[in-house]
């Protein structure tokens, strides 16, 4: 873990923001409130999401099934039924997508918001960044789970097959309603990438700062930098560390700064792994 943290450095520990950013217990203030709600509201299906990730297990062997016995229509049909519920819940995961892309925008936009610094903000507005936090330790998670899962594709790949087929032979398809071709295509590209829910974060910041053209970039990398060195800071000082009162908020930490690294890389016009980035990564390694 010590190389991480040296990875993750943006500054010398005295030169750098020294605050303890309270992951487990901040609450909004009167004026977080507006967004913190917002935000809320999405965050509390994030635990549900995973939950129905991490049970996902795919109907691999009713589509090999039709796969293998072409003509035997009860086993298409048998495959079509396991298939349709199944892409249910892939939509349902690429709709929460959207709306975590959103959530995010907003807490971008109160946490890079002039006139404060990032350092500010964070410590002023802990409880927004602890939704930012929480954020990103989601968006690891639900990549871990995706990655690990190769049924998710095959499915889907399976409905869009056989989807194209009735449509071909004018057979009404259950379940065609639910996702229309359009959704389909996006669903496709989402599950396509190897982390969907990480870029969609990335895109969803690069928007942010392209659509505020009047906002300096430097306040989103900051903040993004600011963000890494806090949690490393918290970790690297006794005094921190020892009122963490919950055993995995360490590994919150850690996948927080790993999470804001990924995104400060795609949002800063050189990137995280330049000399001249305030998170110093060059010339590195993880061990």
């Amino acid at each position: 873990m010590g190389n991480l943290l040296k990875v993750l450095t943006c500054t010398d520990l005295e030169q750098g923001p020294n605050f303890f950013l309270d992951f487990e217990n901040a609450q909004p203030t009167e004026s977080e409130k507006e967004i913190y709600n917002q935000v809320n509201v999405v965050l509390k299906d994030a635990e549900g999401i995973l939950e129905d990730l991490q049970s996902y297990r795919g109907a691999g062997h009713e589509i090999r099934e039709a796969i293998q016995h072409p003509a035997d229509e009860k086993l298409q049909e048998k495959a079509w039924g396991a298939v349709v519920p199944l892409v249910g819940k892939l939509k349902k995961f690429y709709e929460f997508s959207q709306r975590l892309e959103a959530a995010l925008r907003g807490l971008l936009g109160a946490l890079t918001s002039t006139p404060y610094s990032p350092t500010q903000h964070l410590e002023r507005e802990q409880a927004l960044a602890k939704q930012f936090a929480e954020i990103l330790h989601f968006t690891l998670r639900f990549d871990e789970l995706k990655m690990t899962n190769p049924a998710i594709q095959n499915d889907f790949s399976y409905y869009r097959r056989t989807l194209s087929r009735m449509r071909i032979n004018n057979v009404p398809a259950e379940g065609e309603n639910e996702v229309n071709n359009e959704l389909a295509n996006r669903m496709s590209l989402f599950y396509a990438e190897a982390t969907p829910m990480l870029k969609t974060l990335s895109d969803a910041t690069t928007k942010f700062v392209s659509e505020n053209k009047n906002l300096p970039i430097e306040n989103t990398t900051d903040c993004l930098s600011t963000m890494a060195s806090v949690c490393r800071v918290m970790l690297e000082t006794p005094e921190y560390r020892s009122r963490f009162t919950n055993e995995e908020t360490v590994s919150f930490c850690l996948r927080v700064m790993v999470g804001v690294i990924i995104l400060y890389d795609h949002v800063h016009p050189v990137g995280a792994f330049a000399k001249t980035s305030k998170i110093d990564v060059h010339n590195k390694t993880f061990e």
